[in-house]
């Protein structure tokens, strides 16, 4: 009962899907809901994948990996998209860290974040629209998961900079588990399995762009916030997509 109720915190911290009332609001609870990141990432994946799958039975491209997107955005809440436009604006026009810090909390968006975003969005219609549709598939699925697994290596291995008393994922200041590691690299690898030997190299550039975006906040604001995790999502996600974009016949 214990793991199916930190299951549903992650489900309820970040995706817009109800959960039962007996779960409760325990933001202390969300350090141990980190190893279910991954497997809320399957969950948005396969959403999305049905609905392009089902787009793509009437719809002809770039349509099908729009709606899918639409529906991934709905489902989270545009979460992590909002860190992404944050991360950028504060990575981006903040010239001390305080600044850049200041600047992540103002729910305003800025020129680096609007730009961000768009172009992120277009990078993932863009490449989905341009593979083979169950490449497309799987890539939704697969990518998810493993970003959101990317994420939980930065929680692992940086060091929470955030205010606690601003951001939405603020109780994610501990430095989780490597029981919690291995549990989220159950659900947030596997599914790369299907790409077979060409998940390596979607692994290494994942990993790669994820990297650059942490030395980039370690040297900007010495460590990880919430919004920089959403980023994180959103950089190693769209790795996945350019890797097997590039590797697709």
């Amino acid at each position: 009962m214990a793991e199916l109720r930190l299951l549903l915190t992650a489900l309820q911290y970040f995706t817009r899907i109800r959960v039962p009332a007996w779960v409760g609001h325990a933001p202390e609870r969300l350090t141990g809901a980190v190893r279910y990141f991954p497997l809320i990432g399957l969950i948005v994946g396969a959403s999305g994948a049905a609905a392009m799958w089902l787009a793509a039975l009437v719809l002809p491209a770039p349509l099908p990996a729009i709606l899918s997107t639409v529906i991934t955005v709905l489902m989270t809440g545009a979460i992590h998209e909002d860190g992404l436009a944050d991360t950028c604006d504060g990575l981006g026009g903040g010239a001390t860290r305080e600044r850049a810090l200041e600047i992540m909390k103002d729910p305003r968006i800025g020129v680096f974040g609007a730009i961000a975003l768009m172009l992120a969005l277009l990078l993932k219609i863009a490449t989905l629209s341009l593979m083979p549709l169950w490449t497309a598939l799987a890539a939704l699925v697969a990518a998810h998961a493993f970003s959101r697994f990317c994420a939980v290596l930065v929680i692992f291995a940086g060091r929470y900079v955030g205010s606690v008393e601003r951001s939405r994922s603020a109780p994610v200041i501990e430095r989780v588990r490597i029981g919690d590691v291995i549990i989220a690299a159950v659900f947030g690898l596997p599914a790369l399995v299907v790409f077979g030997p060409r998940a390596i190299v979607v692994v290494i550039v994942a990993l790669t762009v994820v990297g650059v975006l942490l030395r980039w906040c370690v040297r900007k604001i010495g460590g990880f916030t919430g919004d920089t995790l959403g980023a994180t999502q959103q950089v190693a996600e769209l790795g996945c997509y350019v890797a097997l974009l590039a590797m697709s016949p």
